[in-house]
């Protein structure tokens, strides 16, 4: 492993185990067994490289947190999505279950990863703030967004569609709606563990929710 690859994983760590504000770059060329001089030289400053250590590992959490494999009925014509990441499905769950069943199967993994993950998270949800102040951060963050909402709506409700056709406006639609839950949920586990939501109690809301858009027209 180069000095790049050990910066990489040692600004991952110091994120979960540190925080974003408090990492430093001795911090970094500390945990990664490297010197001092090859953060700049190798991604241009101690910013840089969390930023870059932040979104890799968020990537990774989408990842294990998200759906599992397309249905096997989908709606719409099939399009070519874009596979990153931020986007790659685990298929743990049968793609014969239900909607709520898929749905429910996430939640559960978001909820448990609230324990496994909390100092990813954390971190995460500091570095967030980031954003604000660096362009590329925020790029970065909404392209990731961007390829995600319709492979959520096609991993979990099978709406698939070229660009710029109804169906694929509906998956955009939809997955904003999964990626919203998603982050709120965590808020939430973050925040208030002890009266978070439990997935089926989302999932029971949900359907609540629905049915009042129903009545409404």
């Amino acid at each position: 492993m180069g000095h790049r690859e050990k910066l990489m994983a040692g600004a991952r760590r110091c994120l979960e185990e540190r925080g974003y504000a408090h990492t430093t770059s001795r911090d970094i060329a500390a945990a990664a067994n490297a010197p001092l001089g090859t953060i700049n030289y190798h991604y241009g400053s101690k910013e840089a490289l969390l930023n870059a250590a932040m979104l890799e590992s968020i990537h990774e959490w989408g990842a294990k947190v998200q759906a599992a494999e397309t249905p096997a009925h989908t709606t719409g014509t099939t399009g070519t999505t874009s596979t990153t990441a931020a986007t790659a499905t685990t298929a743990t769950t049968d793609a014969t279950a239900s909607v709520g069943a898929r749905l429910e199967t996430m939640w559960a993994r978001v909820i448990e990863s609230q324990v496994t993950d909390r100092p990813l998270l954390v971190a995460a949800t500091e570095g967030f703030a980031q954003a604000e102040r660096s362009p590329e951060v925020r790029a970065q963050i909404a392209e990731a967004y961007e390829l995600a909402r319709p492979q959520l709506a096609a991993d979990l409700h099978g709406i698939r569609g070229e660009e710029g056709s109804a169906d694929a406006a509906t998956a955009r639609a939809v997955g904003s709606v999964h990626m919203a839950l998603v982050a709120g949920l965590t808020q939430q586990w973050l925040v208030d563990p002890e009266h978070a939501p439990s997935a089926s109690e989302l999932a029971a809301g949900l359907r609540a929710i629905a049915r009042s858009l129903d009545a409404d027209g």
